[in-house]
């Protein structure tokens, strides 16, 4: 959708748990949106009204990576995870400070298995279920028009994780992240001419304490995962006038300060990760656009390192 903001995977904590390596890792963010919006992401494609927005994504690593990057060769890991995010906005028609006052509201449901090698200690993963809810009110601008069409349109979100999901300490894996995350963004989309945009969504991390922290934290009474910055990027083309653009499509994640065990900083558990890939829009019609998006990640430090897919459906009432 023009507007969308989504929660990602959930691989809350696998962290090494094999017993195989002394190179800590961490995976202590919570899921955020890693390449679920892309192109002309600035704006909703139909104005005011209410959209009712489907993803489907699949994600899958073979590889768990440490602090310094390096593939941690655990012997045969398969990590899957299905997420499904069912999302509601209403775009109102109301001005406040210029722009449209708005609201998104997303339910993800989350399934994730994981499997290694015969003999070989793995995390455990809390199958499927409810995850966290997200509500963000937003401010739409836009969209600046010129001679030939629309020229820029942007948007803030002040949007707010709450810890609805499903959650074990005693798991590694989990759709819920048991804490409370603020992650507001701004989002704009560029048109160089009618045909070529380009699209970028910037969000700021920060989140709360966990009062049941993951076991592998022995003896600890919470824990707060570090501040960090995450961006999606993404340009395309438009091949058939008013149904269809392809182009390609990224996302970039950077945890900026320490995670906190008792009030304590942990270093060198900082995650990062790139994504990179190509995808597309085919429009039925002003209301009705399906989106699909594939990217191979790499650069991955603290975190698994693999591939994924999200199939987007949005319509416009």
């Amino acid at each position: 959708m023009i507007k969308l903001y989504s929660r990602s995977l959930m691989l809350l904590a696998v962290i090494s748990f094999f017993g195989l390596t002394t190179s800590a890792v961490a995976y202590d963010l919570p899921s955020v949106n890693l390449g679920f919006t892309s192109f002309l992401d600035g704006g909703p494609p139909a104005g005011p009204g209410c959209y009712l927005t489907q993803y489907i994504q699949y994600y899958s690593a073979d590889q768990l990576n440490n602090r310094y990057g390096n593939d941690m060769k655990v012997p045969g890991t398969d990590v899957d995870a299905w997420v499904s995010l069912t999302q509601f906005i209403h775009q109102s028609d109301t001005e406040i400070l210029g722009g449209k006052w708005g609201l998104d509201v997303i339910v993800p449901y989350v399934s994730v298995n994981s499997s290694y090698k015969t003999g070989v200690p793995g995390p455990a993963a809390n199958s499927s279920g409810l995850g966290d809810i997200l509500v963000g009110p937003y401010l739409q601008w836009g969209p600046t028009m010129g001679e030939n069409g629309p020229v820029f349109m942007q948007r803030v979100e002040l949007q707010m994780i709450f810890p609805t999901g499903k959650y074990d300490k005693n798991k590694e894996m989990n759709p819920g992240s048991n804490f409370f995350s603020f992650n507001p963004y701004w989002a704009g989309t560029l048109f160089v001419n009618p045909r070529l945009t380009v699209s970028t969504r910037l969000h700021y991390l920060w989140n709360g304490k966990n009062d049941e922290p993951n076991r592998q934290l022995v003896g600890a009474s919470d824990s707060q995962a570090g501040q960090a910055i995450h961006a999606n990027f993404a340009s395309a083309y438009e091949v058939i006038p008013r149904m269809l653009r392809v182009g390609l499509n990224g996302y970039y994640l950077k945890q900026l300060s320490d995670t906190k065990v008792d009030g304590k900083s942990m270093s060198d558990r900082k995650e990062k990760v790139l994504g990179i890939g190509p995808g597309l829009i085919f429009s039925f019609s002003q209301d009705s656009h399906l989106f699909f998006n594939a990217y191979l990640e790499n650069n991955a430090h603290n975190r698994p390192e693999g591939m994924r897919s999200v199939l987007r459906c949005v319509h416009h009432f």
